[in-house]
């Protein structure tokens, strides 16, 4: 009775290590990666990535069993622009962001940027602010992830001002965004925030400039495009709709 007893045991502890397993295999991993950029142009203002731009979509990723790294190109802390930290700003989502000491212990220790790869991750998103159209929209090692996610049948999602980073990605020798529906900051939110002349481009311009069909909707308001595996979202309101878009097609992959 004993010896059966035991290999009960045995087989009990084999099966959950079997079922422990086959769990964290079928768990998805999303790759974030933020800007490092803190400088808002030429006017001694601080910038960086967009609090709620980061938090919703971490959430509502996190919440569905979604494994998240993070990446940025000097790695470590990235900047916050200091205008989303502001109560003005502050959502439901921003609020759990400022209180959780988990995530913030990860941003701090964020991964670089030339040391993750696309092989390790199912997905990539981009959270916006203004800090990625100086350091992202040019970095070699961004346009390559995008690239080999794309080219690897993985999905790609961008929010708010975080779809300049497509600026240069080709893939066969076309632009990436050439005959596809995007969206994105839009000339109009530029103006409002009094930026247009202090970014150094225009993001619906450059979208556009290469081949984009780009639409947009009022300012402001909630806007996300799907365009087979390319999510984007208009700004800051439309950071969840575009995780969710992510999320759906991360579930389609099962």
């Amino acid at each position: 009775m004993k010896k059966v007893a035991f290999f009960a045991v045995i087989a009990l502890t084999v099966s959950c290590i079997t079922a422990t397993a086959q769990n964290k295999k079928s768990m998805k991993k999303v790759l974030f990666v933020v800007t490092s950029h803190d400088k808002l142009g030429n006017t001694g203002e601080k910038t960086g990535f967009w609090t709620e731009e980061l938090a919703a979509p971490y959430y509502e990723l996190a919440d569905k069993g979604v494994v998240i790294d993070i990446a940025t190109p000097l790695g470590g802390q990235p900047p916050i622009d200091p205008k989303s930290e502001d109560p003005s700003a502050a959502t439901e989502d921003t609020k759990r962001f400022d209180a959780d000491t988990e995530l913030l212990a990860k941003l701090k220790n964020t991964h670089k940027l030339a040391d993750v790869k696309e092989s390790d991750y199912d997905a990539v998103f981009y959270p916006g602010g203004h800090g990625p159209l100086w350091d992202l929209a040019t970095d070699e090692n961004s346009s390559a992830l995008i690239e080999a996610f794309y080219t690897n049948n993985k999905p790609v999602a961008f929010v708010c001002h975080s779809p300049a980073v497509l600026k240069n990605v080709k893939v066969n020798g076309e632009f990436l965004v050439k005959g596809k529906k995007v969206t994105g900051f839009s000339n109009t939110e530029e103006e409002a925030v009094g930026l247009t002349n202090v970014v150094p481009f225009l993001l619906e311009d450059a979208l556009q400039a290469n081949g984009a069909k780009y639409s947009k909707v009022g300012d402001w308001q909630p806007y996300a495009v799907e365009d087979g595996l390319l999510i984007t979202g208009q700004n800051p309101a439309s950071s969840k709709m575009v995780a969710e878009k992510l999320l759906n097609q991360l579930n389609l992959k099962k």
